[in-house]
């Protein structure tokens, strides 16, 4: 995939930003209990699809719970229209997908950690 262009970007950074607010108002109704964060935005060069990577905190059930975010994707998108409909022609189909960086990242730690204990070979 190539770069994107400033405009993907702006795009992509407006959708961030609107939909970072949606899910901290709406997003206990799609995802009880977890708090939901927009780490990243995607846009296809054409504008038509964003590609949304989501971070949940707070819960153990995050595959679920992106599960029942993207059963709900034609809700999501209709009031991310409502909010964009001055800045954007058209409203771009959502794609969720579960930002697992942080888990990678706990479990790059733990195998540090374990490296670190363990006892050191002579030279």
């Amino acid at each position: 995939m190539g770069t994107e262009s400033k405009r993907q970007q702006r795009f992509a950074g407006v959708i961030q930003q609107d939909l970072a607010e949606l899910f901290l108002r709406d997003g206990k109704n799609w995802a009880p209990g977890a708090f939901i964060t927009v780490t990243k935005v995607r846009v296809t060069p054409d504008l038509a699809i964003a590609r949304v990577y989501l971070s949940f905190l707070n819960t153990n059930t995050a595959k679920t719970d992106i599960a029942s975010i993207k059963a709900k994707v034609s809700e999501i998108r209709y009031k991310l229209g409502a909010r964009i409909k001055n800045q954007a022609r058209i409203v771009p189909d959502l794609e969720f997908f579960l930002d697992d960086t942080n888990e990678y990242v706990e479990h790059m730690d733990r195998l540090f950690d374990e490296i670190s204990k363990e006892p050191r070979q002579p030279d």
